[in-house]
């Protein structure tokens, strides 16, 4: 009988948990619901929440500076995948 590895943290703060190419996958969006949070899929075609994260991600741009001249920063692949 095989046993599943315990983690001390949830999968959203792990590799496992991240899109290489930015943001969370499925298994990192799972995990953060079973903490309670309400997180949907990226909404890159357009729409209120495109425009709201877009908005909070050029702040985090100006308040890292490093993320934001850094191509490869989860930041940068973040706002890339949503079209900002």
């Amino acid at each position: 009988m095989a046993t599943k590895k315990r983690y001390k943290t949830a999968a959203w703060t792990r590799k496992e948990g991240q899109n290489p190419e930015g943001g969370l996958n499925a298994k990192g969006r799972a995990s953060l619901r079973a903490q309670g949070k309400d997180i949907k899929e990226p909404q890159p075609g357009g729409g209120p929440r495109k425009r709201s994260f877009c908005a909070r991600s050029a702040g985090q741009m100006e308040k890292f500076p490093a993320a934001a001249k850094d191509p490869n920063s989860r930041l940068r692949k973040a706002r890339r995948k949503w079209k900002c």
